[in-house]
């Protein structure tokens, strides 16, 4: 199947898709920084570049993309055109995402994960319950988790 914009367009299109401060991401660390919470945006010394990093904690934060991250809930689709190439391109991002994952446990780390669907959606859980389960989790003596939509 052709794409049904021009390469222009296409191109000025996945150019507008952010990989760092996301409205998602901004909204954890706004609320975070909201009740106290300090912490480093985009560890470049760290596996994955975690999007929060919490060093008195030991803890990183990862905010997903339900679709770059091949997340399984409602809002991830497989597109139609090229879905091979997708499919392995998505793929690849979750292995990758495992590997940074093994890395940070290595180190030493904690690492949450917070996925795009926890905080829009149908199944969204609200903002401040999410803000609410972080903050849990980082005053917790708990491992690795991740945070994610409630089932349909």
């Amino acid at each position: 199947m052709t794409d049904v914009v021009d390469t222009a367009t296409r191109s000025r299109m996945m150019s507008g898709i952010r990989g760092k401060d996301t409205k998602p991401e901004k909204l954890i660390r706004s609320g975070l920084h909201r009740l106290g919470f300090r912490y480093r945006l985009h560890g470049k010394d760290l596996p994955g570049k975690p999007d929060l990093v919490l060093p008195k904690s030991k803890a990183v934060i990862f905010v997903h993309g339900c679709f770059w991250h091949f997340h399984d809930c409602h809002l991830f689709k497989m597109p139609s055109s090229r879905s091979d190439f997708w499919r392995q391109k998505l793929a690849r991002n979750r292995e990758r995402d495992g590997e940074h994952s093994a890395k940070l446990t290595e180190l030493g780390w904690r690492s949450l994960v917070i996925w795009e669907c926890a905080l829009k959606g149908k199944e969204r859980l609200g903002d401040e319950a999410v803000i609410a389960k972080v903050v849990d989790w980082i005053n917790s003596d708990a491992g690795n988790d991740e945070i994610r939509g409630k089932p349909a």
